[in-house]
């Protein structure tokens, strides 16, 4: 029976059955962190990009690396500096010697193209070379003179960045932002995990990880989540957590009035309904709920929020922000 054929609760069941058995090879490498886990899967099967803000230390590049080699997918890796340059990333065009001794113009690919990309410590490049990762980001392609060249798929950025206090960071630019489905900030593990870490990497013995998964299944997945049924009060519950976002609303809680500058852009709601698509599957179940997108809320919006001078001075916490939304937004509306 073809792909296709099978019936939703097959589909369900696999889905699940699969994704299980990349946690479990992804669990032998990174102790604990099973939000980060689930947040870093959602995006890539939601065809999405994912990025990790946390101190150094706290196993982002391992969890990245892991994930390429279960995956079974081209990997790369860019640390971001600030005298990183655009053509360092996309790549450039070179003039090249040919038969006969004719020159010509050859595209020489920067590490974008690949199947997973790690972006670095991406906070710490300038904003000029940023923008070279818009159109990456976003249309998986990149251009160079007037030459698109499109990007493999399964596509997935997965950027790491330090805090903003961190000495030697920069701002990441709005649009940037706008462009990651997830925002996921890692924390630190408790005692009992950092047992198991030192147990793993100060014993005689390294874990290693088995490919369970290659490029077909990845964009079979991705093409079942956009078949998961969305009811029309869980959509509009989406919107109108949206809505509630931003400052001018009616229905914006009083600390978003206060504290907001600017609220969450369509794509938002984009990755509240595709996050909850996932967040079902992953429950066993082919329609998403309202509960689905209560859990993709902060992870989709947090990063989306743009605090005024106010928020920024009292340090208000964009998840706190959301916390209101979420205690003022009803479920359904009568």
């Amino acid at each position: 029976m073809s792909e296709t054929e099978n019936t939703p609760q097959e589909q369900v069941a696999r889905f699940r059955e699969d994704i299980a058995r990349v946690k479990a090879e992804v669990g032998k490498m990174i102790v604990g962190q099973d939000e980060i886990v689930d947040g870093v899967l959602t995006c890539l099967l939601a065809g999405g990009q994912a990025l990790l803000e946390g101190v150094p230390g706290l196993g982002k590049t391992m969890l990245v690396r892991t994930l390429a080699g279960v995956l079974r997918l081209d990997f790369s890796r860019i640390q971001f500096t600030p005298d990183l340059m655009p053509a360092d990333i996309i790549g450039t065009t070179v003039l090249t010697e040919g038969e006969g001794g004719k020159t010509r113009l050859e595209f020489r690919p920067g590490p974008v193209f690949a199947n997973i990309v790690l972006a670095d410590e991406v906070n710490r490049a300038t904003p000029k070379t940023q923008s070279a990762m818009l159109e990456v980001m976003q249309e998986h392609s990149v251009t160079v003179s007037n030459r698109t060249h499109k990007l493999e798929e399964p596509y997935f950025v997965l950027a790491t960045q330090n805090p903003l206090e961190m000495e030697g960071t920069y701002p990441l630019p709005e649009a940037q932002l706008d462009r990651f489905l997830f925002k996921l900030e890692v924390g630190f593990p408790s005692r009992e995990e950092m047992h198991a870490i030192l147990d793993r990497t100060t014993g005689s013995e390294t874990p290693e990880v088995q490919p369970v998964m290659g490029k077909e299944r990845i964009l079979a997945m991705r093409k079942v989540v956009r078949d998961v049924a969305v009811a029309h009060h869980v959509k509009d519950y989406a919107i109108r957590v949206l809505e509630a976002t931003h400052p001018d609303r009616p229905s914006a809680p009083e600390k978003v009035q206060r504290f907001v500058r600017f609220g969450g852009s369509p794509r938002g709601a984009q990755a509240l309904l595709l996050a909850a698509k996932i967040h079902a599957l992953m429950d066993g179940r082919f329609a998403a709920a309202i509960d689905d997108v209560r859990w993709a809320v902060k992870p989709a919006l947090r990063h989306r929020i743009i605090l005024n001078f106010e928020g920024e001075a009292e340090g208000v916490r964009p998840d706190a922000v959301l916390d209101d939304i979420l205690a003022s937004v009803p479920e359904s509306i009568k």
